[in-house]
């Protein structure tokens, strides 16, 4: 127990560390999603409506929940791109080699990533009055949670990629290829019932569309109308969790099939 709290608590040090030190980061991490953000949200203006909304619906609010959700997904992204780095510079086969237990290892790099979106998407948080979304500390407390659990799905799913991958350019492709469809039809950028019904079902089967919504509720606690057609807070949350649990368990086989 003690090594596993070590090596654990070693790797999430590790992970905290080296982003502080790599500035790039923080600014592609937080930078990218803030822009977008206020490019589309501008761009859309109050020519956006929900269906069954009051008409003064307003793009720049709908998309900030959307976007927090995808601050998350880029650091998942950047974090675990790091496994990459080290099986080349060779740390990861030391890493491998030690008597500590792989779930430790895997353990160790999830915390680590996740804490720091938690840590940006806290930053994004603050200018939730700015985008006219309700923030109390009581929903701001519900919001940081639901961020822990999307980000901790969101990282065991790129380290499951990342302990097969050897190259950086094919982590990107698969990254591409797999987060950023997860990202858009998870209700962050336009609602479901305005879409295809074929989009539409694709967001239903899709687990992130339930931490989008779980963010939304606890933004809209007390209100009704727009946001009724949103799966409940409980189911939102139990997806979300069941959802990291899965990725941490396909993370988890990756790790012990990769030779580093």
């Amino acid at each position: 127990m003690r090594l596993f709290i070590l090596t654990a608590g070693t790797l999430w040090q590790r992970e905290i560390v080296r982003f502080l030190r790599q500035r790039s980061r923080i600014i592609g991490a937080l930078g990218q999603p803030i822009l977008f953000w206020l490019l589309l949200g501008t761009g859309f203006g109050n020519s956006f409506q929900i269906p069954g909304g009051d008409g003064s619906d307003n793009y720049l609010e709908y998309f900030y929940p959307g976007i927090l959700a995808m601050v998350i997904l880029f650091t998942a992204i950047f974090a675990t791109i790091a496994v990459i780095e080290d099986r080349k510079e060779h740390f990861l086969q030391a890493v491998l080699v030690a008597p500590a237990p792989r779930i430790a290892i895997v353990l160790g790099q999830t915390l680590g990533a996740t804490t720091l979106a938690l840590l940006q998407g806290l930053i994004l948080l603050a200018a939730a009055p700015f985008a006219g979304v309700p923030l109390t500390l009581a929903s701001g407390t519900e919001a940081a949670g639901i961020m822990v659990l999307i980000g901790f799905a969101l990282t065991n799913l790129g380290l499951a990629f990342a302990w097969r991958i050897n190259s950086t350019q094919g982590f990107h492709s698969i990254m591409n290829l797999v987060l950023l469809p997860l990202w858009l039809f998870s209700g962050a950028v336009f609602p479901a019932q305005s879409a295809h019904p074929i989009l539409g079902w694709l967001m239903k089967i899709n687990p992130l569309t339930y931490g989008v919504a779980a963010l939304r509720r606890t933004f809209y606690a007390n209100h009704l109308g727009a946001w009724d057609h949103l799966p409940g807070l409980g189911l939102s949350v139990a997806v979300t969790i069941l959802f990291g649990l899965a990725t941490f368990v396909a993370a988890l086989r990756s790790a012990g099939r990769s030779e580093g």
